[in-house]
């Protein structure tokens, strides 16, 4: 099932209005045994000064493996059969490579606020994770997008946004920067945008596999032949901002928040979603089948969902929040970012990543694979 058959652009976005906030589920003195919680999340998910008051708030030790992408959370499960985590943090598109793994467990949603987030993000882990009709199996975390970043010192775009092109143009050579896989995908549609492939074929490509080699087949040629230009290929939040800062990109195919973070710790960087669209995507929590602490495991959701904390962890990690009204305890600095980020008609033109089947990803793998040997 596709992320744009479950939301659409604009719900995916949409607050919902005001929506009641259920009362916290879990009190200082309900966690008589405090413990400990073992989390596999994105490296730059958890500010200190977020796990700071949550240890401060519950009592309880957070233990946090930092991790770059989603094949490492696969990968890391799958080695251990769904054991050694209490909490994962797998991208809302990754529902159909989970599913068929039986690794992970379904929350009792009596016990999450739910109503704290927007709920559109809510209803992609009742529709798309709901694994053989048990119940949810993820829970909306951190929502961000793909787009551009750049140093404004040494490069603007020639018109009022830049494009995935910019990447891969011949003026930028050798200062530019992607992550194979996304940054081969938005060739891809700088392709389409610029008339070099059919409108539309990207999109398609996720439908079968044969399709899939064809429009595939095409971006990594096109790749290959203009591989000498791209200096660094990144896979973490770390590699985006040592790039930007330290290796010489001027332009580069990144996420938000390692970009707007730079830029409100006051360096010469800007992100901006591009012509052909932002790539959007909801980063969420679930629970494996060898989770342990489950007390502690709610209790983390809840702290997780209070608008306070998740206000001060957006400030820190420049990335956005499904809980509502979480930006009014951020700072004036992430507003502005934001703003600036997703000018006009940014927002309602964003591309949701379509869920992923496995054969996608395998024969993707494939074709990323040529274009990095080349």
């Amino acid at each position: 099932m596709s992320i744009k058959s479950t939301v659409t652009r604009r719900s995916l976005l949409k607050s919902a209005g005001a929506a009641a906030l259920a009362a916290p589920l879990f009190s200082k003195s309900a966690l008589a045994s405090s413990g400990e919680i073992n989390i596999l999340m994105w490296s730059d998910y958890l500010p200190p000064e977020f796990i700071a008051g949550f240890e401060a708030s519950t009592g309880i030790k957070v233990n946090y493996t930092g991790i770059g992408s989603n094949e490492e959370i696969i990968n890391k499960m799958k080695a251990t059969k769904g054991q050694g985590f209490d909490i994962v943090s797998p991208t809302n598109n990754r529902s159909l490579q989970w599913g068929p793994l039986e690794l992970l467990q379904p929350f009792d949603l009596n016990k999450v606020a739910i109503d704290k987030v927007n709920p559109a993000m809510a209803k992609i882990g009742t529709d798309a994770w709901d694994f053989g009709g048990a119940g949810s199996h993820w829970l909306p975390h951190i929502w961000g997008t793909e787009g551009i970043a750049y140093r404004t010192d040494k490069w603007l775009p020639e018109g009022d946004a830049p494009s995935y092109g910019d990447v891969w143009s011949e003026a930028n050579a050798g200062k530019t920067m992607g992550r194979a896989h996304s940054m081969m995908l938005g060739a891809g549609l700088y392709m389409e945008a610029s008339g070099a492939m059919d409108p539309g074929s990207v999109w398609a490509a996720y439908e079968n596999e044969e399709t899939m080699r064809k429009v595939w087949g095409q971006i990594a040629d096109w790749c290959v032949e203009r591989k000498s230009r791209i200096k660094l290929i990144w896979n973490d939040a770390d590699t985006q901002k040592n790039g930007l800062l330290n290796e010489g990109v001027i332009v580069g195919q990144t996420w938000d928040g390692p970009a707007l973070a730079l830029k409100a710790a006051g360096e010469p960087v800007h992100y901006q979603a591009p012509v052909e669209g932002a790539m959007a995507w909801v980063d969420g929590m679930s629970m494996p089948v060898g989770a342990k602490n489950i007390d502690q495991i709610y209790a983390f959701i809840d702290f997780a969902y209070g608008q306070e904390a998740a206000g001060v962890a957006i400030d820190s990690h420049g990335y956005n929040s499904p809980v509502l009204g979480a930006d009014t305890f951020s700072g004036d600095t992430y507003k502005k970012n934001f703003a600036e980020a997703y000018p006009g008609s940014s927002l309602a033109n964003l591309n949701p990543w379509p869920a992923e089947a496995p054969w996608y990803a395998d024969v993707r793998t494939e074709f990323v694979n040529k274009f990095k040997s080349a």
